[in-house]
């Protein structure tokens, strides 16, 4: 599938486009940008666009590791920026996790690509601004 660029102008935008995009995600996704990219804004509206729970209800899991969202057909979203070796990832048991058949979204997955299916999609965020994103959504 090729690549599809959008361009956001605030946080309400960015949540408002993984509302849209939510409907054709499926598997595992891997939101790919720095600090500040907006990987956890456009999450917010993924989980809402799923029907899974509201945005207000989505936050980082930086230090959770990895939050659920929904019970029927729940939205896993994993952190992996505090982790620093393969072994720590796979003990979270992601594995399990991405045979289940639940939408998984993974931050800070590029830094163990060794780990990721070699199916997934991924969505790269870039800071054009303090407000504007270009986001580029490419499955693999």
């Amino acid at each position: 599938m090729p690549s599809r660029t959008f361009r956001t102008n605030s946080a309400d935008e960015t949540v408002a486009l993984g509302r849209s995009l939510a409907r054709d995600l499926t598997g595992v996704v891997l939101l790919i940008g720095n600090l500040g990219a907006g990987k956890t804004t456009l999450a917010k509206g993924i989980v809402e666009g799923r029907g899974v729970d509201s945005a207000d209800a989505v936050s980082s899991p930086t230090f959770t590791l990895i939050q659920q969202y929904g019970e029927g057909e729940p939205v896993f979203h994993i952190d992996l920026y505090r982790l620093d070796e393969a072994r720590q990832v796979e003990a979270l048991g992601i594995d399990d996790l991405f045979r289940s058949g639940a939408l998984v979204i993974l931050e800070w997955a590029e830094r163990f690509p060794e780990l990721m299916p070699a199916r997934r999609t991924e969505i790269r965020l870039r800071a054009v601004s303090e407000e504007e994103r270009e986001i580029v959504v490419e499955t693999v």
